[in-house]
């Protein structure tokens, strides 16, 4: 199973994530979305599972969710916006999760903790600073993740 992982897009959905997306089983979307049609563009390519960023704002972001506990293929997938806001310690992780997603910083990561697997698809929207322009994907096979990230531009 290969899921998309796309965060920070601030409203532009860029044509080149779209084709990165194609042919993906599901999309995680970190937080930051900029618009509820972000979220609809998403939904033609996968399924998208959202939550909400610290810019977004309106009806629309009200409805999403801070925080979303998933389980895919076995593999317990935890999705916040910032990492610095995960409710539970590092010690706790490996008890509730596999995978942390979390956006925010624009700086795409994959990194293990002890045996979480913490994963920034980076941004996928206007680029900032020197930052590059990604997303990421979560491979899950045999109740077990790995994640890449992928350069946009």
């Amino acid at each position: 199973m290969r899921i998309g992982l796309i965060s920070d897009t601030h409203g532009l959905l860029r044509p080149e994530a779209l084709a990165a997306l194609a042919g993906v089983e599901g999309i995680i979307h970190a937080g930051d979305i900029g618009s509820q049609e972000v979220i609809a563009r998403l939904r033609v390519i996968a399924p998208v599972c959202a939550v909400r960023g610290n810019n977004d704002r309106g009806r629309w972001a009200d409805k999403l969710p801070l925080w979303l506990d998933l389980t895919r293929g076995g593999v317990r997938v935890h999705v916040l916006h910032d990492l610095k806001e995960l409710a539970v310690g590092p010690e706790e992780e490996e008890d509730r999760f596999d995978v942390v997603v979390a956006g925010h910083s624009h700086k795409p990561s994959v990194v293990e903790r002890g045996r979480v697997l913490l994963v920034n698809p980076g941004s996928a929207g206007p680029q900032r600073f020197r930052l590059p322009v990604t997303i990421g994907y979560l491979m899950i096979a045999d109740g077990s993740a790995r994640a890449e990230i992928r350069s946009l531009l």
